[in-house]
């Protein structure tokens, strides 16, 4: 069975949100492609005080400047789309209040048909929680927790209990209803988060950072699924952040999924080996605009399929 394939939708500064969102959404559905993914970068902070991902160091990408909100970008999609799932490949969701996540991410379910993942990470960024956290950094995980919790129970049967240390919702009709059980995935790298998955997710984000680290990773979480009693599965979904250039790229140095469309079909090829069960393809920040993002995207898709990915 072919791997499923998504693509990442425009949010940065090179494109006309409201014009190119939904005409990318429609072509990348007419494409082919199954899936429309978003993520989140609240800002972009001037000077740095910490690296991309927290590492010393390591600059931001000139492309953090300018992107769009998620929720948004995801609701100019689910208007001009029929068929393709709406996900999030990360929502950073401690930087959302508990209540307002679980609300928007139901309207955006029940307006779309039941199309949406719902894709939440807690974020690396000091700068973001501090202007957005609804809690401190080091207390992420345990906002995350309860943001599910939140999410499950508003997005259940009513009345709506709910009493935390966030949020408290004595008794309570909440609506509208997702069209249907909003599957949550969660990025997770460590025992920590893979407990949390496993327990209270329904699927995972990794990120392509290596083939065999990726498997590695999989392995490492049904085995924990197995340790742990978890009967259904795992769904899986694998984003990968292109650097797509003319020409191939040439040196020993290659990063995966650098390069022209041909070396990163080969490295979707190696990926899709690992047998998860769907490759999130974002294309954006190399293309000048919609136009070039569209026909890369369908470049890609093709030669995918082509090659039997």
């Amino acid at each position: 069975m072919a791997t499923r394939l998504g693509l990442g939708l425009p949010q940065m500064r090179q494109y006309s949100i409201g014009k190119d969102v939904p005409e990318v959404a429609r072509a990348a559905e007419d494409i082919g492609y199954d899936s429309l993914w978003v993520f989140e970068r609240a800002l972009f902070p001037e000077p740095a005080t910490q690296g991309l991902y927290g590492v010393e160091g390591l600059p931001w990408p000139e492309q953090y400047r300018n992107v769009a909100d998620p929720l948004v970008t995801l609701t100019l999609a689910a208007a001009a789309t029929e068929r393709a799932e709406l996900g999030s490949s990360v929502l950073v969701a401690p930087l959302h209040g508990p209540f307002q996540l679980a609300k928007a991410l139901a309207t955006l379910d029940s307006a779309s048909g039941g199309r949406v993942l719902a894709g939440l990470g807690t974020g690396w960024s000091l700068d973001e929680y501090a202007a957005s956290g609804v809690r401190p950094f080091e207390e992420r995980g345990a906002v995350l927790d309860e943001i599910i919790e939140v999410c499950r129970k508003v997005w259940g049967p009513d009345p709506v209990v709910h009493d935390g240390s966030l949020t408290r919702i004595a008794s309570a009709v909440v609506g509208p209803k997702p069209a249907r059980p909003i599957p949550i995935l969660l990025a997770a790298g460590s025992r920590r988060a893979f407990r949390r998955l496993v327990d209270h997710a329904d699927g995972w984000l990794p990120v392509g950072m290596g083939a065999e680290q990726v498997a590695a990773q999989w392995r490492q979480l049904r085995e924990l699924a197995e340790e742990r009693g978890r009967t259904r599965p795992i769904r899986t979904v694998l984003r990968v952040n292109t650097s797509r250039q003319a020409k191939p790229y040439e040196g020993p140095d290659r990063r995966p999924f650098q390069g022209d469309v041909d070396q990163i079909v080969a490295d979707l090829v190696d990926y899709a080996r690992i047998g998860l069960d769907e490759i999130l393809i974002d294309l954006q920040g190399t293309a000048r605009d919609a136009r070039e993002l569209t026909d890369v995207a369908a470049e890609v898709f093709e030669k995918a399929r082509a090659a039997g990915v």
